[in-house]
């Protein structure tokens, strides 16, 4: 049993940074863990995702060089930081855990069975 809680979002300026955090009660140690985003009227989409012990990573090609996910498993915790932000970027974040069963790719929408309320990012030209 997980649940996940996102923290960090907000309205900033383009070209400013934000950090958000996913806190998980359960045992996610061994899970992948990612952060998707919605925009009004658009798919879920996989923004980063990082294994279960930091060794493999993703990002999708619109947040390389600006954004970088990390975790902390003896907190339990995945933060984004977000640099170097822009409009586009506007959407609510959602945190995701794999779940128990391994061997999934951390890059498909499939892998994740536990999800987040989300949080607000707004993005202001």
């Amino acid at each position: 049993q997980v649940q996940l809680v996102e923290s960090g979002g907000g309205l900033v300026q383009a070209g400013g940074s934000l950090r958000l955090s996913c806190a998980a009660s359960g045992r996610t140690s061994r899970y992948a863990m990612s952060w998707f985003r919605q925009a009004p009227g658009k798919e879920r989409e996989l923004v980063v995702a990082i294994s279960w012990n930091g060794g493999i990573t993703y990002y999708a090609d619109s947040v390389k060089g600006r954004f970088t996910i990390s975790r902390d498993n003896a907190k339990n915790t995945v933060d984004l930081q977000m640099n170097n932000l822009k409009p586009e970027d506007t959407a609510v974040y959602y945190c995701a855990a794999g779940g128990a069963a391994g061997g999934r790719p951390i890059h498909s929408k499939n892998t994740y069975a536990y999800w987040g309320q989300g949080t607000q990012v707004t993005v202001s030209s």
